[in-house]
């Protein structure tokens, strides 16, 4: 089971890695506020949304494999072959729309047209497929205040394991966030080269340090 928005985060950007991708895309976004000032000058509480995005260049679904990746007991059993089930997406979908938000999900295998599936809304116009002759981009948001929502969790935390998946030559992490004002972009390669191996203890400490005060800058 999942406990935080992040963990789902996770295991969906783990899905891009392992799909044969050169390249994965995280977008992160959080939109409105805590709190708005009504017109009668009273503090109130506004919508605020939690919202991602991962894009792969991998191999694609077919439209039946969108289908078939909502059922948590269909797996391919080639990425994980003693596990009987596959929750990553089946558990995105029930925990959006029980949160009060939603997801959307477009793949498109070589050759063939692009396939989409999921209630309406839209993905980022940076996240959408574009030209790309392959791959998937899975998008999915939460309204943070709907009781159903599971907390968002540890975000730096989770852009550090993500940094650390094997597979793609690249990964790239882009953030934004409307409050605290948040906008930036982390590149495996470029802390690679800054740090080095990205697997030695020194580097995965002052990563972390690095990711934490990326988010602790708005605070300042």
């Amino acid at each position: 089971m999942h406990f935080t928005l992040t963990d789902l985060v996770t295991d969906i950007t783990q899905n891009g890695a392992e799909s044969g991708a050169g390249l994965v895309e995280l977008f992160v976004s959080e939109t409105g506020s805590s709190s708005e000032q009504s017109s009668a000058g009273q503090s109130s509480l506004g919508k605020r949304e939690f919202g991602f995005t991962v894009k792969d260049n991998g191999k694609g679904m077919t439209r039946e494999e969108l289908i078939r990746a909502q059922d948590p007991f269909v797996t391919d059993g080639i990425k994980h072959p003693h596990r009987k089930v596959g929750f990553g997406i089946p558990f995105l979908v029930q925990t959006a729309e029980t949160s009060g938000g939603g997801w959307k999900i477009e793949s498109r295998k070589r050759g063939l047209e692009t396939e989409a599936i999921g209630p309406d809304g839209l993905l980022p116009e940076e996240m959408r497929l574009g030209a790309a002759p392959s791959g998937t981009a899975v998008s999915a948001w939460f309204d943070l205040g709907n009781v159903d929502t599971p907390p968002v969790g540890d975000i730096p935390g989770m852009f550090r394991t993500v940094l650390l998946f094997s597979g793609p030559a690249e990964i790239v992490i882009r953030r934004r966030c409307e409050e605290p004002p948040l906008d930036y972009e982390i590149r495996k390669t470029e802390l690679a080269d800054a740090l080095g191996s990205l697997e030695d203890a020194q580097s995965l400490i002052l990563m972390d340090q690095y990711l934490r005060s990326l988010e602790d800058a708005a605070e300042e």
